[in-house]
């Protein structure tokens, strides 16, 4: 297995798993952003997990400073899970993080799915706060 930025000739893929994470949501983005934080595990040149990092300059829930890393999204195809692609994709995404200036790195998952909780904790996160969002139409 192969951890790589993401580049053109991996956008099929990349976006198949974007489907598969965010459905609908994913989007259909014309070009797979380069050189912003986005990586992929490729196994014989097959994309089986991709993250996506950003980092951001406002507040971030939990952390002291600015700027901090942030993990957007992360998901490796379930056949390929349990076997460290998720953590070589994190590794290269905090490499990444260091060198864009960053000290922290931050990650959220919804409250009800325990299982994105186990791996960011297997993956060396700490939970820092949970917190309930609200909205209201005007």
């Amino acid at each position: 297995m192969i951890v790589a930025p993401a580049a053109p000739e991996h956008r099929e893929g990349w976006l198949a798993l974007r489907a598969a994470l965010w459905g609908e949501e994913a989007g259909d983005p014309a070009d797979l952003p380069e050189d912003d934080g986005n990586f992929v595990a490729l196994l014989d040149g097959r994309v089986i997990g991709f993250a996506e990092a950003a980092v951001r300059r406002d507040y971030v829930n939990g952390c002291d400073g600015s700027p901090v890393l942030f993990l957007e999204g992360l998901y490796v195809d379930p056949g390929h899970r349990r076997q460290g692609v998720a953590g070589a994709l994190v590794a290269a995404v905090a490499d990444w993080g260091r060198a864009q200036g960053c000290a922290e790195f931050a990650s959220d998952a919804e409250l009800a799915n325990i299982d994105s909780h186990a791996m960011h904790r297997a993956l060396g996160f700490v939970e820092t706060e949970r917190v309930v969002y609200f909205r209201r139409e005007l």
